[in-house]
């Protein structure tokens, strides 16, 4: 198993602590209220290298960003090792890579395999009617896809239907917005954020009855508002719109039941409760998940192995985005540790005053405050680790979190999942479909010039939510 390789490369390296405990002795750790906000400065690093290198230096970027996230990983490392001893620091390297980081990388991959297997052809007319409903089933299909996936499968699609027409930046626009971003909050499979947030206990179907009301009142006026604004650019069109489409075809079918497959993998592991767990250096991994994971790469290579190759040529299908993705968050994983455990110390921590931000005079949260400080910075940095910060601010318990606050929970879900909408590098796969649409020849507005289409658009949308569902 994936999982035990990883933990046995450990073992090898450090025979002396990485098996010497068993499953009853307390865990070696750090206490977060001793810890400085110095030791977050790798976890900063490695977050505003991700938003700034790709705009200030991005052939560096392009070649260098594994090593970049290894810096920042090392920077981290051999600091906490060196002040915290070996057992300590093997020990929360071990939590963050088995319980959470290869889980996460996981599920990615099978979705990322399997959404990329799907692709849509025949061309279509462009219409606002049809890119209307395009972008819904879009926004339908990413909880259950993949932002990621549901943006791979439909934006080359959507392109193509409007390569006839002069404007076509706002349907991009709002493809970013619904499909790569606010579709995605009704699943753990749907966006990363609510992926860690059921490793760390949440349920499955949590957010589908918790946020799908929240979901709502952001995406419909958003589809409505694009069906407007696409109407007033076709009636300006002067360009002869093609003959009408005669039907969309699907290559590689198998991959809709293998998705099934995905899904089913993660529900299995979210109502089974096997009994049985392995204990690795005070991490207990229960057996469900490692089926679960199991299940995940056999239904990826599955679909590696029974995909038409026409159908991964027609997706431009390759693993750059898989190995970008696999480098940084292996490097933000780590860094966040200290974080976390500073978050955990509370009022007697180091980020006592963002502790303070988000918690009203009678102790209890302010939801309001969770909605938009993880919103905001989900903006600006990755939405996963910014949901998992503020997840251990509010406490960390999914059990309390979704039967005693519920209301904080929907916040700090909705907050990075919506808002990671507000920028080019709020989720991953906002650039991805800035990237594909520009090498069609749509000119795509410039980083500030997409945050004015975000600022006009979607902050009043997310005022409204906040008052009608966390005041």
């Amino acid at each position: 198993m994936l999982l035990t390789a990883v933990a046995a490369i450990f073992g090898l390296i450090l025979p002396d602590v990485a098996f010497a405990a068993s499953a009853g002795t307390d865990a070696p750790h750090v206490d977060g209220s001793a810890l400085s906000l110095i030791w977050g400065l790798p976890f900063v690093g490695i977050l505003l290298s991700i938003a700034l290198f790709p705009l200030i230096a991005p052939h560096f970027w392009e070649h260098h960003f594994g090593k970049v996230s290894a810096f920042w990983a090392f920077a981290f490392l051999i600091p906490f090792a060196v002040t915290f001893g070996p057992a300590v620091t093997v020990y929360s390297v071990l939590h963050t890579l088995l319980l959470e980081y290869v889980p996460f990388i996981i599920l990615l991959f099978a979705l990322f395999t399997v959404s990329g297997g799907i692709s849509v052809k025949g061309a279509m007319s462009g219409t606002p009617v049809s890119n209307t409903v395009m972008l819904g089933i879009g926004t339908a299909v990413a909880s259950w896809t993949g932002t990621t996936g549901a943006s791979m499968l439909l934006i080359r699609p959507m392109l193509q239907a409007n390569k006839w027409r002069r404007h076509v930046v706002h349907t991009v626009v709002f493809f970013i917005f619904l499909v790569s971003n606010i579709g995605g909050s009704l699943t753990p499979l749907g966006d990363p954020p609510l992926f860690l947030g059921f490793l760390k206990g949440v349920d499955f179907f949590w957010t589908t009855t918790h946020i799908f009301a929240e979901t709502l009142v952001v995406a419909v006026p958003l589809l409505a508002l694009f069906f407007v604004i696409d109407s007033f650019y076709y009636r300006k069109e002067t360009n002869t719109p093609p003959a009408q489409a005669s039907g969309l075809q699907v290559e590689g079918k198998i991959n809709i039941l293998l998705l099934a497959g995905v899904v089913g993998a993660v529900l299995l592991s979210g109502v089974w409760d096997s009994g049985v767990s392995f204990t690795i250096y005070h991490n207990e991994i229960p057996l469900q998940n490692l089926v679960r994971d199991a299940l995940l790469i056999l239904i990826a290579f599955a679909s590696l192995r029974l995909t038409p190759k026409a159908a991964h040529e027609m997706n431009d299908f390759n693993w750059g985005p898989m190995k970008e993705v696999a480098k940084l968050f292996a490097g933000i994983f780590l860094t966040i540790v200290p974080v976390i455990e500073i978050l955990r110390a509370g009022r007697e921590g180091a980020l006592s005053s963002v502790v303070a931000l988000v918690t009203r005079p009678d102790g209890t949260p302010d939801n309001a405050m969770y909605f938009w400080l993880t919103g905001v910075l989900s903006s600006f940095l990755d939405n996963a680790p910014t949901y998992l910060v503020f997840f251990n601010l509010a406490g960390g318990d999914a059990e309390v979190l979704m039967h005693q606050i519920p209301v904080t929970l929907a916040a700090i879900s909705c907050g990075a999942v919506f808002m990671g909408a507000n920028t080019y590098i709020g989720n991953a796969p906002n650039f991805m479909v800035k990237a594909i649409a520009e090498s069609r020849g749509v000119k795509m507005p410039s980083f500030f010039g997409y945050m004015a289409w975000s600022v006009l658009i979607l902050i009043p949308l997310f005022v409204l939510t906040t008052f009608i569902f966390f005041r």
